[in-house]
């Protein structure tokens, strides 16, 4: 790593550092669907709002990074955490369908109008589901890592062993959801970015699917990035994401 490249990282994460100060955390809760569910805002109040939803197990701290790089930018970022994990007590059974219409439901609890939403693995079905199910919620949606149905490529097949390793309602929950049919995707009228890793567990062919069965979207493969690396504690995904939202108008 060069002198100069070592010096922008340095002024670069500094930046997001300073955002802190400028844009704390406020962690709050929302009722919905007979659930208090935390979540997390970051941003000035006049900024345009963008949801964030998590992968499996995580929490609304799984995409600080890109929370803090939205809000630099003017963004108003909600941060929910799933039902069932982050701060929220823990359930015996989970289904994508719920932790969609949650997220559905936030929305409109929040009073957000036609934000963006960025989900990452469960984040991202969570993301083609809501448009799918609820077609204009959003001003566009964009997505890492997600899958249609759980025989998604060689890697998800060793993944299945950590899934049984777990033995979790919400780690079981992958071996049988989702259960999206491609040409379903066509419902989704908004603009999509879809977005994995070359080495992602869900395999290219499978994100090229998506992506080619959204009729307004993008595609980006991320050379050399696994299902997590360019997003976790990593800026990566968040100029993919803000190069996006302003490219489309928002």
């Amino acid at each position: 790593m060069g002198f100069f490249t070592k010096i922008g990282g340095f002024f670069y994460f500094a930046a997001l550092s300073l955002c802190c100060i400028r844009y704390p955390e406020e962690l709050h809760t929302v009722r919905v669907n007979g659930l208090d569910l935390v979540y997390a805002v970051r941003g000035p109040e006049d900024g345009k709002p963008v949801v964030l939803v998590h992968g499996n197990g995580g929490s609304h701290k799984s995409m600080a990074t890109q929370a803090k790089q939205l809000a630099l930018k003017g963004y108003r970022v909600y941060s929910p955490d799933s039902r069932g994990q982050g701060a929220n007590p823990v359930l015996e059974e989970y289904h994508y369908a719920d932790m969609m219409e949650d997220t559905f439901r936030i929305i409109g609890e929040l009073g957000l109008d036609k934000p963006a939403l960025y989900g990452w693995s469960d984040g991202g079905i969570i993301a083609l589901m809501l448009e799918m199910a609820h077609p204009g919620t959003c001003s566009m949606i964009a997505l890492s890592g997600a899958n249609l149905y759980p025989d998604c490529g060689p890697g998800f097949e060793e993944f299945k062993s950590w899934i049984l390793e777990q033995g979790t309602p919400l780690a079981l929950m992958m071996l049988s959801e989702p259960d999206i049919k491609p040409e379903e995707l066509s419902a989704i009228t908004c603009p999509a970015l879809v977005t994995a890793g070359s080495k992602d567990l869900i395999s290219e062919e499978h994100t090229r699917l998506i992506a080619d069965n959204i009729p307004d979207s993008e595609l980006v493969i991320v050379k050399g990035a696994t299902h997590s690396s360019f997003i976790k504690k990593n800026p990566r995904m968040g100029r993919l994401l803000i190069d996006f939202l302003r490219r489309r108008g928002y």
